[in-house]
């Protein structure tokens, strides 16, 4: 979920996440339909997820008393980005520090393994080439400040369009698949 300008922050409610001053949180709220509402719920279907220490804990305070909304949340296992944390209560956290781990589980057999929140997770996966499909949600505003998809700067690399839609409401849902390296040439090559 992100906005024109690549907001990424507390998109889900008020007190999600109010770092830096950010006072947006719930901004997705006005754009839901028929076709949002697919599209989430396939992405609520089980996996295993990858999050940095900032979402989990935001989480793991949330969505134990919520799972009537997000049935496969505690059962799925998550993997916690972090150079603090080592243990939590929430059943099937397991905690990880570096790249190379990260790289590991990718390279795992075993659920799909999806990254939700987690704006610097995000910068260390594309800049070390770890993202196999981008799944957004574009959202008809912009925020200005707050949590950004790409942050201060972009990583070079090519992605195809596997699947778009756009709801009634404007929200572009377009799923991107990587397919490596960024290609030049000469216009009409």
């Amino acid at each position: 979920m992100i906005s024109l300008d690549g907001v990424m922050q507390a998109p889900g409610g008020s007190n999600e996440d109010r770092s830096e001053g950010f006072k947006y949180g719930g901004w997705t709220a006005p754009y839901g339909d028929e076709a949002y509402g697919k599209a989430v719920r396939k992405e609520l279907e089980p996996a295993d997820y990858l999050l940095g220490r900032k979402t989990f804990e935001i989480w793991e305070n949330y969505w134990p008393e919520h799972s009537d909304f997000w049935p496969g949340i505690n059962d799925g296992k998550k993997y916690v980005m972090s150079r603090t944390r080592k243990k939590s209560n929430w059943k099937n956290s397991v905690f990880i520090k570096k790249v190379p781990d990260i790289r590991k589980l990718k390279n795992s057999k075993g659920n799909d393994i999806q990254v939700w929140g987690s704006s610097e997770l995000i910068h260390l996966l594309l800049k070390n080439d770890l993202v196999d499909e981008l799944r957004l949600k574009i959202h008809p505003l912009t925020l200005g400040k707050g949590k950004k998809l790409f942050g201060k700067c972009a990583y070079p690399a090519k992605f195809i369009l596997t699947e778009s839609t756009v709801t009634t409401t404007g929200v572009i849902l377009a799923n991107y698949k990587s397919a490596g390296k960024v290609k030049t040439g000469n216009a009409g090559d």
